[in-house]
């Protein structure tokens, strides 16, 4: 993606929080016809290792008469992209006039290398990561279901395992213009969701939020 300097969060602890706090995230590859091809789906990030520098691995999973895993059989490398909290920023917070209208935003972009998961088992196991992730509860009832029911589900899915072997992390807050850091600050507060979100991340950040206040 675009990525001017100062926009450039190079810390790996962000991009994993990131990655696990906004899990929904899209898995992009060519199709057979070199177009890009698009899926929307959950995944679950696996560090291996020790000390913040592992391997980062992304497990997730399509439903069978989706054409995307055969791409990823035919061509493994493939983009993965989570997106953040995100809202528009109005020129008003600006001193001066002489401003346009943006758009801020923090946004995970993954290479990965794709390995196919179809053996019941690997599947299972795939899916329970899932469950442990987003309703630990649910685990019993899907034992609970039984094995025919449980083999049936299992055949209308391909799982996929997801190496990441490039990490990208991008944080736009405008940090390049810090005379309008406390009135971007003081709008997000007390804005959407996404807009509340993102007047944290400037606190995090060391963003100033009042007038006079030294910027780290």
């Amino acid at each position: 993606m675009y990525l001017p300097p100062q926009f450039n969060m190079k810390d790996r602890a962000t991009a994993v929080e990131l990655m696990r706090d906004h899990a929904f995230a899209s898995l992009i590859s060519n199709d057979d016809e070199g177009v890009p091809s698009v899926t929307h789906l959950p995944l679950v990030l696996e560090e291996r290792g020790e000390g913040g520098d592992g391997e980062l691995v992304l497990w997730g999973h399509c439903a069978k008469p989706n054409p995307h895993w055969r791409y990823l059989q035919a061509r493994p490398r493939a983009v993965v992209t989570f997106l953040g909290p995100h809202a528009y920023l109005s020129p008003s917070v600006y001193p001066d006039l002489a401003r346009v209208p943006t758009w801020n935003y923090l946004a995970v972009h993954c290479t990965v290398e794709a390995r196919l998961v179809e053996a019941p088992a690997e599947k299972d196991a795939l899916l329970k990561r899932l469950i442990g992730q987003h309703e630990p509860a649910y685990a019993q009832q899907w034992r609970d279901l039984g094995e025919d029911f449980q083999q049936k589900m299992l055949a209308g899915i391909v799982g996929f395992e997801l190496r990441v072997t490039a990490l990208q992390c991008k944080v736009k807050l405008n940090q390049h213009r810090k005379e309008a850091h406390a009135a971007m600050h003081a709008t997000y507060s007390q804005g959407t969701p996404d807009e509340r979100a993102l007047a944290v991340w400037m606190q995090r950040l060391g963003m100033a939020i009042e007038k006079g206040t030294e910027h780290a």
